[in-house]
Formats: C-alpha cells, structure tokens, sequence
C-alpha cells in the first residue's frame, strides 16, 4: 500500500518551481597541458532533452561533468537558472553507465539514503512515500529490500534511475546509462526513462552523453554533435522535429528518421575523417 502522502501530490509538489534553464558560455578545460574542450557555448532551455555526441575523447562526459559541478571550467562560466555553478547540488542528479550503487545497502535504501542526503527538510513519512513512488515507477518495489549483487544489470539502472528522480533534480545528467546493457533493455529503459520525464517527475532538463545514434534520435529535442578531441568544440546542432509522445516502431521506420540517421552518421564520419 502506498503511504498517506499520494504519488500525485509528491510529483505535482516537484513542479511547483520551474528553473530557467543552462548557459555554457565560453567554456574550456584542461588538464595539465591538454585541452579536452575548447570554447564550447551553449544555451539548454528548461524542459529539453539534450544529447551530447561525438566519438571517443570528444570530451562529451567532460562537459557533463563540469554541469554536475564535478569539475570547473578552466575559462568560462556554466550557470543553472542564472547562478554559476561551481559545486555538486541537489538541482544536479548524474547517473553513470556503471550504476554506483552502494553494495551493502538494498534497494530501498540505496534511494532513501540519497533522497535523506540531498533533501534533509524530508521527513520520514515523505523519503518513503517518495522512495516507493519512484521504485514503483521503475517496477523495483517487489525488490526493495535485495541488495546490488542480488539484481542483474537493468535492475541495478533501474534503481540508479529511481535514485536520480527521486531525489527531485531541475536537472537530470546522463554519462552512457544504458551502453552496457543489452539491445532489448537498453530499449525498456529508454522507454521507462522518457515515460518518467514526460511525466510529473518533477526533473525539467535532460542532459545525455550517447554513441548511440538512434538512442539520441529517440530521446531528443536537440543533438549536439561534438569535433573530435583534444580542443573538442560543437561541431552542429540537430533538432529532433518528432513530436511526443513517440511511437518508437513507426518513428524508427519514418523517412524522417532515417533521413536524420544518415545525416549524424554522415557527420560523425566526416568529423572522423577530418583527424
């Protein structure tokens, strides 16, 4: 049974304060003597989901992790709703491809010491309503109380995916969450991840690192296509025209789709060529 506090007023309470939305402006890292971006400008509106592509050592996770806070630019400024992030927050939830989950903790409380950390005003009664609401919504109640080694790989996404919602971030940032998956879940997930997103889950802006072209196509508003590194810079912006929500078979097979598939594979391949 679900607590006294309903899975509508938890997630209608999570739309209550709409941010405005990510500015990377001017944004270069280095570390040591090499430069993995370079002048990187950017502008994410509040509610887009944002994929970030380009091959391997494009600097796409270092991006994301200079809007987790994790790193700081080394010229430039990223700002969340006007204020320049220079630190992890709560408004910034990541999740990794290799889960990070806390192995000697269960499911249930791999999400409820996260939302107890980031959310200290909670008190007991709403952590669990709040930790049953999104374990429901990922189909991982009836495993609340196994631990990590207990679950097979999307499990183990599943509960990172809850973690990440519950913990009611503006904005959600995702390095390769399902690259190590196999095809049939990697697909259940994106599907689970979009059907959370589009609903009242509170999170407004998606940020995604992917090689995974259909994946983006998928999932996106806006693909930004990364040069290669070092000094990697925005190469071209996408936009996904598809309306949502998005049928995925007859998206997959529309002239549109495809026209817009061979264009990133196009541009990536000539990205390549030109290092």
């Amino acid at each position: 049974m679900y607590s006294d506090i309903s899975t509508s007023a938890v997630l209608t309470a999570a739309h209550l304060q709409r941010a405005t939305g990510l500015e990377i402006s001017g944004v270069s890292k280095s570390f040591g003597s090499y430069t993995a971006i370079e002048h990187v400008n950017l502008e994410i509106q509040a509610g887009e989901f944002v994929s970030l592509i380009g091959h391997s050592g494009c600097g796409k996770s270092t991006l994301l992790s200079l809007i987790a806070g994790l790193e700081l630019p080394s010229t430039g400024s990223i700002k969340l709703g006007g204020l320049e992030i220079e630190k992890p927050s709560p408004d910034r939830a990541v999740v990794f491809q290799n889960y990070s989950l806390l192995p000697w903790l269960s499911v249930y409380q791999n999400v409820s010491e996260a939302l107890e950390a980031s959310r200290p005003s909670l008190n007991a009664l709403e952590v669990k309503a709040r930790v049953e609401v999104f374990l429901r919504a990922v189909n991982l109640w009836a495993h609340k109380d196994k631990r990590p080694s207990e679950l097979s790989g999307g499990m183990k996404q599943r509960v990172a995916i809850a973690r990440a919602f519950a913990t009611h971030p503006k904005v959600l940032l995702l390095d390769e969450p399902f690259g190590a998956l196999d095809a049939l879940t990697r697909g259940s997930l994106q599907d689970k991840l979009n059907e959370m997103w589009t609903g009242e889950s509170g999170v407004e802006t998606v940020v995604m690192v992917t090689h995974d072209i259909d994946e983006a196509l998928y999932l996106s508003d806006r693909i930004v296509v990364m040069s290669n590194g070092p000094r990697a810079r925005i190469q071209e912006i996408i936009d996904v025209p598809f309306s949502r929500p998005r049928p995925r078979a007859e998206l997959i097979r529309s002239p549109e789709f495809i026209a817009l598939r061979d264009k990133l594979v196009h541009l990536l391949t000539d990205v390549l060529a030109v290092h």
